[in-house]
């Protein structure tokens, strides 16, 4: 009998195939026999693990959802290790999300295959909303340290923040994804440090106590 860990591979195996197909050639291109061919296996080991396209988009999405949250976390790690103020830490977080680059543009363009495909999937959609909520919950509780440690003003509601600074963020990703060349030959992604630092500048307004000596 394979062991789970051979299972958890193959299922990794499958979301990766499903990533590169929509990454090559878009959402249309996904079916489970072309999935199979992608991952090196056969169409009946692929419907062992997942039986048609929304459940293996759904793996592919969690899986980079997944990917994307353990480097946020690296980010905070160091950010601890070295004593960087909330706001700085949450400057290289957020750009976590923001298609900057080949790898993140692929994992940006799953993401937006999975909320498209989700408007007309209730199940999806209750996974893409509870993500969406998951991740202003994570800034709202960035804020809330920031109040503790002097960074934020006590009086600021977190949520408005944490909304406010989701929209941002993801309305930057959308920018950079669909004009990655920019305007008049200015990249957006140049813009993109300036503007969350200002952002995150409108609520991280002081200084944090934490690691002042």
């Amino acid at each position: 009998m394979p062991r789970t860990a051979d299972h958890e591979e193959r299922r990794r195996q499958i979301a990766a195939a499903v990533s590169r197909l929509i990454s090559e050639h878009g959402l249309d291109a996904v079916t489970v026999a072309r999935t199979a061919a992608a991952a090196g296996m056969s169409v009946g080991l692929v419907q062992h693990y997942f039986r048609n396209k929304d459940e293996m988009l759904l793996h592919a999405f969690r899986e980079i959802s997944a990917r994307i949250r353990a480097r946020a976390e690296e980010r905070i790690r160091a950010g601890v290790e070295h004593k960087r103020p909330i706001a700085r830490v949450m400057a290289e977080v957020m750009t976590e999300y923001i298609p900057l680059d080949e790898a993140r543009r692929a994992e940006y363009r799953v993401a937006r295959a999975f909320a498209g495909r989700a408007l007309d999937a209730p199940a999806l959609a209750e996974v893409d909303t509870e993500t969406a909520r998951k991740l202003r919950e994570d800034i709202a509780l960035a804020v809330r340290n920031g109040k503790e440690c002097g960074e934020v003003d006590e009086d600021l509601d977190p949520l408005p923040a944490a909304v406010r600074l989701a929209a941002v963020m993801e309305g930057l990703a959308l920018q950079v994804y669909r004009e990655p060349e920019g305007v008049a030959g200015v990249p957006v992604a140049r813009f993109v440090a300036p503007l969350l630092d200002a952002e995150l500048a409108v609520v991280f307004t002081g200084e944090c106590r934490q690691y002042a000596t």
